[in-house]
């Protein structure tokens, strides 16, 4: 009997875990999330680029750790639409994120930019690094040399001895 005949086709044991990897690879699989509607999006394609890419750098002020350019929130969709209504007015993109970090605080970028008010946050953890590899080199360095003591008047005596024969 053929297989044709058995009334269809049956995938071998690799084969169907190869199909449910895959299945389950797609389910899982982050999506991009589309949050900007249609209606936001500008008709030149190299000024909605523009947007999109200031758009991934700036805090969603609602869901804190995702970016204006992935979230749903009422907030987030009033930034987006005035990062575009900047960049219509032909602000280029410093200006752009200037004018966002002026009305809405440093907070508002992802990364934050390097200045003196942030100099202790990026330089904190180097900083801490040092102290605590100086902790750790004094600590072994007392625990492992043994601390000297005066020989007693008997140890002297007896390593007199000792050095005579």
């Amino acid at each position: 009997m053929s297989r044709s005949d058995r009334g269809g086709y049956r995938a071998s044991p690799f084969r169907r875990l190869l199909i449910a990897l895959v299945l389950a690879l797609s389910v899982f699989s982050p999506l991009p999330a589309l949050a900007v509607d249609p209606g936001e999006r500008l008709s030149d394609p190299k000024l909605e680029q523009r947007a999109r890419d200031l758009s991934a750098h700036l805090r969603c002020m609602v869901c804190q750790n995702q970016s204006i350019d992935d979230s749903n929130a009422e907030l987030a969709r009033d930034l987006r639409l005035l990062v575009r209504d900047r960049i219509v007015k032909g602000d280029s993109d410093e200006e752009v994120m200037n004018y966002i970090v002026s009305r809405y605080g440093e907070f508002v970028l992802l990364k934050p930019r390097f200045s003196a008010k942030t100099a202790i946050l990026w330089g904190a953890p180097a900083v801490l690094f040092v102290i605590g590899l100086g902790v750790a080199f004094g600590y072994a360095r007392r625990t492992l040399r043994p601390e000297q003591k005066a020989l007693t008047a008997e140890e002297e005596a007896r390593l007199g001895k000792l050095l005579d024969e």
